[in-house]
Order: C-alpha cells, then structure tokens, then sequence
C-alpha cells in the first residue's frame, strides 16, 4: 500500500526523481551529447518518440530505425520543427526479421557513424497468433530476439566508439513489469506457443518476451564485464501508459481497462523518463546489468535475477539466430 501511495504522489527515491519525474526533467543534468550517437528502434510513436525527441534537444545525433519510413518521416519532420539543427537519420528495420537486421546493420555500419548509445525501446502486443519468416513466434521474435541479434552486431561498433572516446557507451532495453507474470520454463512455453495455436495466449506470450529482455540485460552485463568493454546494459520498466502498443485491439473493453486503471496510468513523457535517466545520467557510470524502474533501481523477479537461465536464454538464442537455424518448434507442415 505504502509503494502505491508513493507512486501515486511521486515521491521521489534514491536518484531524486520518481514516476511523475518527465525526460526533459531528468535530463536537464545531462552531459552534452552534442558528440553522441543514439539508435532508437521504436521511435516512430509514444515512449520511443518521446525519448528521441527529448535526446534532439539534448544535441544527439539520432539514427531512427523504422518499418514504415513515412511515418518515421513524420516524427523526424516534427522533431526538427522544435530543434531546428537535429541531425537525424531514419532507415528501414524490420525487428521481426532477422534478415532485415542483418542489412540495418550493413546499412548503418556503411555511414561511418560512432555509436555511444543503443536503446531497444521496439515492442510488439499482438492479441493475434503468428509466426516470422524465421519460424519464431512474433512477439517474441519482434520484442527480444531482433534485438538481441541487432545488439550482438552492433557491440563491436559501441566497444570501438567507447575505446576511441573514451566516453562509455550505454545499452537500454526497455522491458516491462509485466515480466514477472511469468513464472516457469521460457524456453519450453517458447515452443509450446509456437508450435501450438491453442496454447498461444497474447499476455503470456508478451511477458515471456520481455521476461527475456531483462534476461539478455543480465547476461550482457557479466559478458561485458568480462570482456572489459566500456560499455554498460541496464533494463527499464517505463510504467503503464497508453501508447500505440494497444493499436491491434481497440475498442471499449481496451478504453474501460485505460479508464479504470487512469489513476496509475502515466503521461508519455513521464514514461519516457526512466529511459532517458538510465540512458544519459552522469551518476550511471559503471551501473550494469541493473533493472529501473520510475528512475530509480528496482527489485526484479525471481527468475529475473537467475544467472542460469540467463546464460540458458543467451546459448539458445545463439542458436535461433543462426542462419542455418531450423525452425523446432514451427508448426508441421500440412500435406
């Protein structure tokens, strides 16, 4: 009750900021990022905007991956009518894809850019069962895997800019406490999704996918760490708000549950804020592997915090995205 109660008010934690913290608010401390590089995937609406909009103001350069280049247009016409001297690029990214990753990369790697921060912000909730063209299931595919395959392929490039710099380079995954719903073997109910229409449940399937966010998050972080790359990965819960997340089901039930709930509900900025303080906060130096939420370092789940199933995520993704990979767990072909 009492956590309620405080999310409610906004009482700010350890950082000074809280949930009704904004990102404009919580980056007005920021380092200058006139030299930083940021690719944003998700950008093209709310959170993703929001923190492409406010790291503008802050004079980053952004690169803004899009599956629909008119819309991405758009955002990045809007932007530079507030911040005339932005420096944006967009360029077409498909996350469910693993082959469209691989050629977003070719593609950004072909420019010459440095890269200082990374955020994985994409995500998907589709109410509707649907396998890729790489035979995984699509949220998962969407929400984790493409990015986890887009962040293996663009490290070097980070690590480089870090060393060349001397400024440390920053991974953010935005994840979602819904996370903690799961509870069991992600990598079994994987399959089970996938290869069964009938065990497909949209929540459950969006939960596993970000249950893996903070996953990948833990097992990046001691791999870096390993590696001595100057180079950190933290995952961010941003809260509840109403984005274009919500866009394949609308209707009144979604907009009673919005009503209902509008008391925790927070505005767009203020849920871009966590990304953004994670992202660009000088006290966040050398902070990795580490779960936030309302701009501030939060406990996570169980299975969350479980470096087994971490490392046991990480090697079967390897495997997924192989490119001689074979689908185990596509439905059988029908005669």
């Amino acid at each position: 009750m009492l956590k309620t109660i405080k999310y409610l008010i906004g009482t700010t934690g350890p950082s000074g900021y809280g949930s009704k913290s904004t990102a404009e608010h919580v980056t007005d401390n920021c380092v200058d990022l006139q030299s930083c590089t940021a690719i944003i995937t998700g950008a093209t609406s709310g959170i993703g905007a929001e923190t492409a909009r406010v790291l503008a103001k802050r004079g980053a350069r952004l690169v803004l991956p899009a599956r629909n280049l008119k819309v991405a247009a758009k955002i990045k016409d809007q932007i530079l009518s507030e911040f005339l001297d932005a420096k944006i690029t967009i360029m077409h990214l498909d996350l469910s894809s693993l082959k469209s990753v691989r050629r977003f990369v070719s593609e950004f790697e072909e420019l010459n850019l440095p890269l200082n921060l990374l955020i994985n912000n994409a995500g998907k909730f589709s109410y509707d069962y649907g396998i890729t063209e790489d035979g995984i299931e699509t949220t998962f595919a969407t929400n984790y895997l493409g990015h986890f395959l887009l962040t293996k392929l663009l490290l070097k490039k980070m690590m480089t800019t870090a060393k060349a710099t001397g400024v440390q380079g920053r991974i953010v995954n935005v994840t979602s406490g819904i996370h903690t719903w799961f509870s069991g073997d992600l990598i079994r109910s994987l399959g089970q999704i996938t290869r069964d229409k009938r065990h497909y449940d949209a929540t459950r399937a969006y939960a596993i996918s970000k249950l893996a966010n903070v996953l990948h998050t833990k097992e990046l972080a001691c791999r870096l760490q390993m590696m001595e790359a100057n180079v950190t990965v933290n995952c961010v819960h941003p809260g509840i708000v109403r984005t274009r997340l919500t866009r394949d089901r609308e209707g009144f039930i979604t907009d009673l549950v919005f009503f209902l709930t509008s008391k925790f509900l927070k505005t767009i900025p203020q849920a871009a804020a966590t990304t953004c303080y994670v992202a660009t906060h000088p006290n966040l130096r050398n902070v990795s592997g580490k779960y936030f939420a309302d701009c501030n370092e939060a406990s996570n789940s169980e299975i969350g915090c479980n470096r087994k199933e971490a490392a046991r995520l990480w090697s079967f993704s390897e495997i997924m995205i192989s490119t001689d990979f074979k689908p185990v767990f596509a439905p059988p072909t029908m005669a």
